[in-house]
Parts: structure tokens; C-alpha cells; sequence
């Protein structure tokens, strides 16, 4: 059945598993999300939930967003998104999706907005090689030549240079649930998920699984 959830990233760690076997996972604070809206394939055309994630201050919701919250009868949220399940329809304004809804060993797809590292060099930015450093080099990190000047007369899109590194939406595939605390809402799943500590993370079930 396809899953999903909102979490925030709470960092990396490792566990040992009985035989003393070491598996690096991430942490995330998935959930408890707060259906805020059902959308259904009669009223809407396609069948999903909207769901709330995460507090947020009264005083910094717009009007617009407090009616929406108080028709649904729940909290302000700072994080709204729509989440396409198998039993969509079976939710109503006020359920709650928990971590429990994973379980150890389930294949999901983690996406996420990686980090941002400004304006880098093609160096940096893509791995490519540096010139010569000495012997009266003038070319050490350089990009290069962008291409021919008479045919195609034009640089090709896609041509690695330096630019905006970082900060793009990620999605990873097919990392494994390793443990679910229901108690505390936490998922531990193998490896690493891009972005920041705190910073927010769609869990669903894997496509290629």
C-alpha cells in the first residue's frame, strides 16, 4: 500500500545491529501530520490528503490560512502539503498520520532541499580537473573552453560552469527503514537524506521497491 509522511531531519547516527554489525542511518521526527483537507476524485478529480506539519505561531498565519486551519478544526501549521494515498478517502479533517504507519525493512523514497553552497567554481561545483600549477602555467582553475567558435558558434546547454551550487529538491530511492519508535514518532532509515538538520523531509513508499 502507498505511504507517505512529513518529517524533519534530526541528524545521523549509528546502531549496531545483534551480530555487531554497524549500520549508519538518519534520524527523522516523522510526524505525528494533522490531515487539514481530503481531497476526492468526485469534488476534486484525483483522490489525496492534504496534511499540516509543525506548529506555528498564530500571529504569524495569514487570515486566509486561519480559516482554512479552523474549518479543518485543527492547530496552525507551518508546513501544508498534499500526499497522494491508496485510502485517501478513508481520512477525515483531524486524523493523524504517525510514524507507525512505516515498519522496519519497508523501501521508501526520501526528498528533500539539499544544501545550499552559493556561487561555486566548476572545480568545486563538478569535479573537473585543474591545469598544470607550475612551469609558468597561467591555467590552474579554470573551466576551460566552452566550445567551438565558428561550429556551433554557440555553448551547449548543460555545459558544467561555475554557478549556484547546492539547494536543489533531491529525492533519494529505495533506502531501507531500519527501526520505527512509535512511542517518540522517530524513523531511523539507512544512509544519509539530503538537506540541513530541522530542515523538512517527504517520506514515501518506494516506486521502484
Amino acid at each position: 500500500m502507498k505511504k507517505a509522511i512529513l518529517a524533519t531531519k534530526v541528524g545521523m547516527t549509528q546502531i549496531f545491529s545483534e551480530d555487531g554489525t554497524v549500520t549508519p542511518v538518519t534520524v527523522l521526527q516523522a510526524g505525528p501530520c494533522v490531515v487539514t483537507q481530503v481531497k476526492t476524485a468526485d469534488n476534486d478529480g484525483y483522490s489525496a490528503v492534504q496534511v499540516g506539519f509543525v506548529d506555528k505561531r498564530n500571529k504569524l498565519v495569514n487570515k486566509c490560512l486561519r480559516g482554512h486551519f479552523d474549518k479543518a478544526g485543527v492547530s496552525y501549521k507551518r508546513y501544508v502539503r498534499e500526499l497522494k494515498l491508496d485510502n485517501a478517502e478513508e481520512f477525515k479533517p483531524g486524523d493523524e498520520i504517525k510514524a507507525d504507519s512505516f515498519a522496519a525493512g519497508d523501501k521508501v523514497d526520501a526528498t528533500a532541499t539539499s544544501k545550499g553552497k552559493g556561487f561555486q567554481g566548476a572545480i568545486h561545483r563538478w569535479g573537473l580537473h585543474r591545469g598544470p600549477m607550475t612551469h609558468g602555467s597561467k591555467y590552474h582553475r579554470h573551466a576551460g573552453s566552452n566550445g567551438a567558435c565558428s561550429d556551433p558558434s554557440r555553448v551547449f546547454k548543460g555545459k558544467h560552469m561555475a554557478g549556484h551550487m547546492g539547494n536543489r529538491r533531491i529525492t533519494i530511492q529505495n533506502l531501507e527503514v531500519v527501526r520505527v519508535d512509535s512511542d517518540d514518532n522517530l524513523i531511523l532509515v539507512k544512509g544519509s537524506v539530503p538537506g540541513p538538520r530541522k530542515g523538512l523531509v517527504t517520506l514515501k513508499s518506494a516506486v521502484k521497491a
